[in-house]
């Protein structure tokens, strides 16, 4: 793994913040002013903050950005002891947020980072201000959140993969390689600005995955979905109240090969009716990567119209 200092070439200049409170010494970046709102970043497989570094700065003038490396990525810890499942995640986030003291939230979710930040908002909807989803689900108790989520897997080929390799038994051999398969990961769920392929960028997303032992975090998400081993947390009347009032805003990469729009953006509907939805053309999953700048400006111009 490399050094917690690592900036890969200055790409990552964040210093570096740790904590013990999840049960494992969590990675996390936090800049800006501390008094006041959080932009709480939520990355998901197999990525890290390092998704989010161009974010970090457009928002940090004004707003707290804290974004926390998850159970097995990035600068995180890999214990092995642990499960790797959506709900241990949760409950590792839950540990963060009380442990920091995280109010005022503003959620941005990405991936998995999705149901983790919703989970968090099910169980704790008063430290929640707003709520951000890029190409990120947001599953909430949905009528029809199972079978949303079963048709896309249905059309993606980064399910059918983890389902097929679940089955043909090779799931964790291939993932525990990821160190050396990364681009092939990273392609798969879907990125369109191939000028990004640098040997810092597949570093800094690679390096973390040197064996099979680093990889546990990006094999337990893979695996859960395939065996049907994570559970979305539901929420209760008063959480679910709370959260639909609450300002929200979509926006979605429709190149994403791994959550379809036409799946999953309903499911955002469906809670936040009202909100704005930005549908960008020829962005893919991994939209952090291939909009930067546009979804930056599209955040902070939200942030500022929804400020109370």
């Amino acid at each position: 793994m490399t050094p917690a200092d690592h900036t890969f070439g200055g790409s990552f200049p964040f210093a570096p913040h740790f904590t013990d409170a999840p049960g494992f010494q969590m990675h996390y970046v936090d800049e800006g002013p501390r008094d006041g709102e959080v932009v709480l970043c939520l990355h998901g497989e197999p990525t890290w903050g390092y998704l989010f570094r161009h974010l970090i700065p457009a928002l940090s003038d004004v707003r707290r950005v804290v974004v926390p490396d998850h159970m097995g990525f990035g600068k995180s810890a890999t214990p092995q002891e642990r499960s790797y499942w959506l709900q241990d995640h949760i409950d590792n986030l839950e540990r963060f947020v009380l442990a920091l003291g995280l109010r005022n939230i503003t959620l941005v979710l990405h991936d998995f980072g999705g149901p983790v930040g919703m989970g968090l908002a099910a169980r704790h909807p008063d430290r929640i201000l707003r709520v951000i989803s890029a190409n990120g689900p947001t599953p909430f108790g949905q009528a029809d959140l199972v079978e949303r989520w079963t048709a896309n897997v249905g059309v993606a080929p980064w399910f059918q993969w983890i389902e097929k390799a679940e089955k043909d038994g090779n799931l964790e051999t291939v993932l525990g390689q990821l160190g050396f398969n990364i681009l092939s990961t990273l392609k798969l769920n879907g990125f369109e600005n191939h000028a990004l392929i640098t040997d810092t960028w597949l570093a800094a997303y690679g390096s973390r995955f040197a064996s099979a032992a680093d990889c546990r975090g990006a094999i337990g998400w893979a695996k859960g979905a395939a065996i049907g081993a994570h559970r979305f947390e539901t929420p209760d009347a008063a959480a679910d109240r709370t959260i639909r009032a609450k300002p929200a805003l979509a926006i979605w990469g429709m190149a994403d090969r791994t959550l379809h729009a036409e799946h999953l953006l309903p499911l955002f509907t469906e809670i936040f009716p009202k909100a704005p939805i930005h549908r960008l053309a020829g962005v893919g999953h991994y939209c952090f990567e291939d909009a930067p700048d546009e979804i930056a400006a599209l955040i902070v111009q939200f942030i500022r119209q929804t400020q109370t």
